[in-house]
């Protein structure tokens, strides 16, 4: 079965008209349509990969511009020739010696390439019957380290001390996999708090979401300081002094005006500041750790971080308390598991962005083999979770005590109904042609 040869690459963009009741907006994104370029590998047998990367709205139309592009570069290819040199395959895809002049392993292209590598990594592991994560955590450390390609990053992270990683975490590995099947991973909510949510709102999430058991809650912060210590004092009171705060910015500030702001806000105990500022501004986000240490409020980021590259960085330079890696920004499996792995040898939890849509699906099998075969331990970690739009999935995330339960299902969860695509899709689906007419 490994040898399924690619014969056709499909690509759609898909929207969700989400702006209209304010689902994700904060103080940059104010009106997201969340959105995704769905591609679908077909096979020369009955089975197929899915994969996607996610967007807010305008601008999907580019990266699926950009997965036709790369596309070539995956036609013809078995599952077993890029997978018996998967290192060289993903330098394939990020380093095109014409292509890589857009990027290289950032922005459109890295966002088309992460689609089609997803797409990839649910066919190999449809292929051999298994969830993403059980495929990952059953993987030889030498398989998986051949994944990575560590080009750029070897002053961080060598291969021989990733693969000291991995097999130091065997011990224990079967007693994790059994917790995680039994209790699931721990969760925190940003469904309650967007920024565009009246207090009313605020107060009946956060309430519904207390009684079903959530204990970690984020809030939206940025655009307008009287009104953030107001919610965060509403939501602090809501959820009482020993549940855990988190507040994201949604890069708003600049450095100095992050510190003062955040400074502002101490008094309701935040765990971090998410991305308080440029992300890709690592010297800023090290002074912004450094000035809220005192104050017990660590630094988050990663979700618009654009490679392993600036992961090292922000590592190197202490600039980050809270690692935040995504499933479809950085080049898929293959640099998270780099990001993971840099994340365990500089001793930083990793702690997964989600939500928008198939997010959660898809990052709750990294965050999954984090826990099983690298980090071994659940201190400080937990991954976000939005309840937004997972109906239109084949196995849509579990969620259980604000755990996510293990997929069981065989593949990457990437998987979208037909019907939802074809509804969704933009711009001639039935939804938007609804849309125009209003």
């Amino acid at each position: 079965m490994s040898g399924s040869k690619i014969i056709n690459v499909r690509v759609r963009d898909v929207r969700f008209p989400t702006s209209l009741e304010q689902h994700g907006s904060d103080a940059m994104h104010t009106d997201p349509d969340y959105s995704v370029a769905y591609v679908v590998l077909d096979t020369d047998t009955e089975l197929k990969g899915y994969g996607l990367t996610f967007t807010v709205g305008r601008g999907t139309e580019i990266v699926v511009c950009a997965v036709k592009a790369l596309s070539t570069l995956v036609l013809g290819k078995t599952l077993e020739e890029i997978t018996g040199d998967f290192r060289g395959f993903y330098r394939l895809l990020s380093s095109d010696g014409q292509m890589r002049w857009i990027g290289p392993e950032k922005g459109v292209i890295q966002l088309a390439t992460a689609a089609i590598l997803n797409a990839v990594w649910d066919l190999w592991a449809r292929v051999e019957g298994k969830p993403l994560w059980k495929l990952l955590a059953d993987m030889d450390p030498v398989k998986l380290i051949s994944c990575i390609d560590f080009r750029y990053i070897t002053d961080a992270l060598t291969e021989q001390q990733a693969l000291d990683i991995l097999l130091k975490a065997k011990t224990g590995k079967k007693t994790r996999e059994e917790q995680m099947l039994r209790e699931g991973y721990p969760a925190y909510t940003t469904s309650c708090a967007w920024l565009g949510y009246t207090d009313q709102q605020l107060t009946q999430l956060c309430s519904e979401a207390l009684a079903q058991g959530w204990t970690k809650f984020k809030v939206k912060v940025g655009a307008d300081l009287q009104d953030d210590i107001r919610r965060c004092r509403l939501i602090r009171k809501l959820i009482g002094p020993d549940n855990t705060l988190m507040i994201d910015a949604n890069q708003r500030w600049d450095v100095n005006e992050a510190v003062n702001w955040v400074t502002k806000l101490a008094e309701f105990h935040p765990l971090w500041i998410e991305e308080p500022t440029c992300p890709d501004d690592i010297l800023g986000h090290a002074s912004i750790s450094k000035a809220l240490a005192p104050f017990g409020i660590g630094v988050a980021s990663g979700e618009q971080c654009h490679n392993r590259v600036m992961f090292k960085q922000f590592l190197q330079a202490s600039a980050l308390q809270f690692v935040q890696i995504d499933s479809c920004r950085v080049g898929s499996v293959n640099e998270n598991l780099a990001i993971i792995l840099m994340a365990a040898k500089f001793n930083v939890p990793v702690c997964p962005h989600a939500g928008g849509v198939g997010l959660c699906e898809l990052v709750q099998h990294l965050i999954l083999f984090d826990y099983i075969s690298v980090s071994a331990s659940l201190s400080n970690r937990m991954c976000e979770y939005v309840d937004h739009l997972h109906e239109h999935f084949k196995s849509p995330t579990i969620i259980r005590n604000a755990h996510y339960i293990p997929p069981v299902d065989p593949g990457f969860s990437c998987e979208m109904l037909e019907e939802s695509v074809q509804k969704h899709q933009y711009p001639d689906g039935e939804v938007w042609r609804d849309i125009e007419k209003q």
